[in-house]
């Protein structure tokens, strides 16, 4: 029975469960609201992300996060982690592995989603109007000045998920938003997701993620917005084989 993750029947099992669960899960949070507010989501999501795993046979591990600055460990100094994206189970996963707050950045339809856009507005996700250029430029402008207050920011750069495992090209929104906010930007890789939850698949797989951070980048200390991509971009690369390797082991 150790192995019956693996079989047919465990697929649809493992498939049904995350389907019932969701509206649970979704349902629990907007009744904390009133009385938790934002800190709802934090304290109930994660632990959905967690016995999802353990379901599952997900687990995950987070490396690298005792060599980050106390300030950042304790949620006092608001950071933007940036992180390459093979699979649809990365936010959960890192909702359940990051131990402190952190919002995503996400289009504003997705608001009007059922569940998965009520429980976003729930966690204060920062939505992002892409209808005009007018537009989007208030959008980050607003939402640095969120970060600004506080917020810690999740932001896949490539802007969607890799079909091979190797990183699609960065968009540069990302950057101009850390450099407007004035925070740190941490790489971070998650690696996992590919073998888990491939690309084009609703099978969910038994199998081990590691997600790993790398130290703060100052975008203050880069002379422009490709010099900080670049940067960014080979440290979270760096951080990706290292992380293959420690799953691997």
């Amino acid at each position: 029975m150790a192995n019956w993750r693996k079989t047919g029947w465990g697929a649809v099992l493992m498939a049904l469960w995350a389907l019932a669960s969701v509206p649970v899960i979704v349902a629990a949070i907007l009744l904390a609201f009133p009385f938790m507010g934002r800190r709802g989501f934090f304290a109930i999501a994660p632990m959905f992300a967690r016995g999802m795993a353990w379901f599952c046979g997900i687990p995950f591990t987070l490396e690298g996060w005792d060599r980050l600055p106390e300030a950042i460990r304790t949620g006092q100094q608001p950071v933007i982690f940036m992180s390459n994206h093979e699979s649809q189970m990365d936010p959960p996963v890192l909702i359940g592995a990051l131990p402190v707050p952190a919002v995503y950045i996400a289009k504003k339809e997705l608001k009007y989603v059922p569940f998965i856009g009520w429980a976003a507005w729930a966690a204060g996700v920062i939505f992002i109007d892409r209808g005009d250029r007018d537009r989007a430029i208030r959008s980050i402008h607003a939402a640095a000045a969120e970060i600004r207050g506080g917020k810690n920011v999740v932001i896949f750069p490539e802007g969607t998920r890799s079909r091979t495992g190797g990183m699609l090209p960065f968009k540069k929104g990302g950057f101009a938003l850390a450099q407007d906010a004035g925070v740190c930007i941490i790489p971070t890789a998650t690696v996992g997701g590919r073998e888990v939850l491939p690309s084009g698949s609703i099978h969910l797989r038994p199998g081990r993620y590691v997600v790993a951070v790398g130290e703060p980048v100052d975008p203050a200390a880069y002379p422009d917005r490709d010099a900080l991509m670049a940067e960014v971009r080979a440290r979270i690369e760096n951080l990706v084989a290292q992380a293959r390797g420690e799953r691997a082991a």
